[in-house]
């Protein structure tokens, strides 16, 4: 049967939808899983949403994507990821990437193992540890799967350590399922903000949520060239932020930091928020959004599965044991 881990992915459910002369009658559903809970599983079709109470499951497992992305639609991805979430020390190892940004948030401090490192895999791996260790941080790379499999295995090796699996996700602008919900809460009064520079208080909302705002922070949130912060203000309070980038020439947009006052959450709000930033992204020439979600974050998944995100990629961070 399957887990909270296969939320997001493309599976396979066979159900029991009747009885005939004794015996039971299946019926076959494909589609990724959006939800699943302790009474259904929800899964999105290419004939819309489709709920599956369980106990008329019979059958269900994961099963690979319609089409796999190409290795250089994943490289091609993952550039444009690391110009929207740019590390204020960067460096190439052959086409590898070195990152570093006194430690905030994994993404802007490890290393990113797209191209040819010019040297054989365990040399390359002997540089990264040897360059963070420099600086005082703790190794990590975070490796696209399935493109940096090779380098998975020879981590695996070496005993390092893996963290949640984050799903990197995709839709087509203008979003083809962005509508916001009807809800009686306060956030159906939401007025979102486009700025080009976040207030202090967007900035100290990111702080609690991230542990603190160091200067490579602020380099990281502001250093590219198109970007705009989300305000959300419900009767004058900032209740909720977001982030967008366009990077990957013009053709990425970028969405982070996409955070709801807990108040304020489940009346719409989060859809607000991102439909405004794809708005702003569509207008400024993108084609197609992107953000990265841990898979076990399955409230998020399921969201952004109804906007008409699908997974594109996955990817795990790994972190050296020491």
């Amino acid at each position: 049967m399957l887990g909270q881990q296969d939320v997001g992915h493309r599976i396979v459910v066979r159900r029991i939808v009747g009885i005939r002369e004794g015996r039971p009658l299946f019926s076959d559903a494909l589609g990724e899983l959006v939800e699943l809970d302790e009474t259904h599983l929800t899964l999105s079709t290419a004939q819309g949403p489709l709920r599956v109470p369980r106990d008329e499951v019979h059958r269900a497992k994961r099963v690979p994507p319609a089409r796999r992305p190409t290795a250089a639609a994943v490289v091609d991805l993952e550039l444009a990821a690391d110009e929207a979430w740019p590390a204020p020390t960067h460096e190439r190892l052959g086409g590898w990437l070195l990152r570093a940004a006194d430690g905030w948030t994994g993404r802007a401090n490890s290393a990113l193992p797209v191209g040819d490192p010019d040297r054989p895999l365990p040399a390359a791996l002997d540089t990264v540890e040897r360059w963070y260790a420099e600086r005082g941080l703790t190794p990590m790379v975070n490796t696209p799967l399935p493109l940096a499999t090779p380098v998975g295995a020879e981590l695996d090796a070496r005993g390092w350590s893996s963290r949640p699996p984050v799903l990197v996700q995709t839709a087509p602008l203008p979003l083809p399922h962005a509508p916001v919900p009807s809800s009686r809460g306060p956030a159906t009064t939401a007025v979102v903000e486009l700025a080009v520079a976040p207030t202090p208080e967007w900035l100290a909302i990111v702080g609690d949520r991230k542990a603190g705002l160091p200067d490579a922070a602020r380099h990281v949130l502001t250093a590219v060239d198109h970007v705009r912060f989300a305000h959300a203000y419900v009767d004058g309070t900032l209740t909720g932020i977001g982030r967008g980038t366009v990077t990957g020439r013009g053709r990425w947009l970028g969405l982070t930091l996409i955070e709801v006052l807990p108040a304020a959450r489940r009346q719409g709000l989060a859809r607000r928020i991102i439909r405004a930033l794809a708005q702003w992204g569509a207008e400024t020439g993108a084609t197609h959004a992107f953000l990265q979600v841990e898979q076990r974050n399955t409230a998020a998944v399921a969201l952004y599965q109804r906007l008409g995100f699908a997974t594109h990629h996955t990817y795990l961070s790994r972190v050296a044991p020491y």
